[in-house]
């Protein structure tokens, strides 16, 4: 994907799902990349199993951290009711990737085709994707779900930065103890991807 002078990607889901962890790998990754960066952390509570939300942006020049309503380029939805959070961020041309996962907290549990049904009539580009299911199965772990989706992501060119700089990001963010897990779970969305 060539350089945009604007990227915006929003990160859904619940507390505990490691938001923070992939906006500081996406940040770190755009950072290396040279671009300019600006994330907004939260809305919305960070409590596990709590309903989260963060902003980031990238480019030649970003001088706010929040996305404007219709301007999202890319949703990662780690919790599939979560994605509609994402929705009035986006346009026709922005991707949504959406770990198929149900938090069991939650009161009001959407079928995996009312949240399709919301999202089609906003997005074009709609995937569905196992991750957490997929990161237990393979890693024993589901945790991962979420770089699962990055990798997804990075791999597929719906951002505009390389996996060399994600997997460089991963070590500079994160401890050492963690990184053989996620650079797994990262790689294993390339295997994913060849096997559909």
């Amino acid at each position: 994907m060539a350089k945009k002078d604007t990227y915006n990607i929003i990160i859904t889901g619940v507390g505990g799902q490691g938001l923070i962890t992939l906006l500081q790998v996406i940040g770190q990754a755009a950072l290396q990349e040279g671009y300019d960066v600006k994330t907004s952390e939260l809305h919305g509570l960070s409590q596990r199993g709590g309903s989260v939300s963060v902003h980031i942006r990238f480019g030649r020049q970003i001088f706010s951290p929040i996305i404007a309503q219709g301007q999202a380029d890319l949703v990662l939805a780690l919790e599939m009711q979560e994605a509609l959070a994402g929705a009035e961020f986006a346009s026709k041309k922005t991707a949504f990737l959406v770990n198929q996962y149900q938090t069991p907290t939650l009161q009001q549990n959407l079928s995996v085709g009312q949240v399709r049904g919301s999202l089609e009539g906003v997005s074009s580009k709609v995937a569905f994707i196992p991750a957490s299911d997929v990161c237990q199965k393979e890693l024993g772990n589901a945790v991962v779900g979420g770089v699962f989706l990055l990798g997804l992501a990075s791999h597929q060119g719906l951002m505009p930065l390389t996996p060399e700089s994600i997997l460089r990001a991963i070590k500079k963010t994160m401890p050492e103890k963690y990184w053989e897990l996620n650079i797994k779970a990262f790689k294993l969305a390339k295997v994913f991807m060849a096997g559909k």
